[in-house]
C-alpha cells in the first residue's frame, strides 16, 4: 500500500485528516473517489473547501490540482456547492 503523501497534492495535514475519516492509503483514496472522500472530510471538518476537492481529484488523477481541466473543475465545484 502506498502512503497518501506519495500522491501528488497530498501533504501531511491532509493525510492526517484523511486517516481520521478512515482513508489510510493511496489505494483507499482511489477506491472511494474524490467526491466521497470530500463529503466525509466535510462532515468531520466543516472548514474544508473546494480547493480540498480539487486536491483530492488531482491526487487520484496524478495532476497538479491547479491544472485540472475546466470541465472537471466545473463538475467538482457543482458538487462542492451542494455541501455549503
Amino acid at each position: 500500500m502506498r502512503d497518501l503523501t506519495s500522491m501528488k497534492n497530498i501533504g501531511q495535514e491532509l493525510e492526517r485528516k484523511l486517516k481520521i475519516i478512515g482513508i489510510n492509503s493511496a489505494e483507499d483514496l482511489k477506491r472511494i473517489g474524490s467526491k466521497e472522500a470530500f463529503f466525509k472530510l466535510k462532515m468531520r471538518f466543516p472548514e474544508v473547501c473546494l480547493v480540498h476537492l480539487y486536491t483530492l481529484e488531482g491526487a487520484i488523477t496524478d495532476t497538479d490540482f491547479n491544472k485540472l481541466s475546466e470541465e472537471t473543475k466545473k463538475d467538482l465545484k457543482e458538487f462542492s456547492d451542494e455541501w455549503k
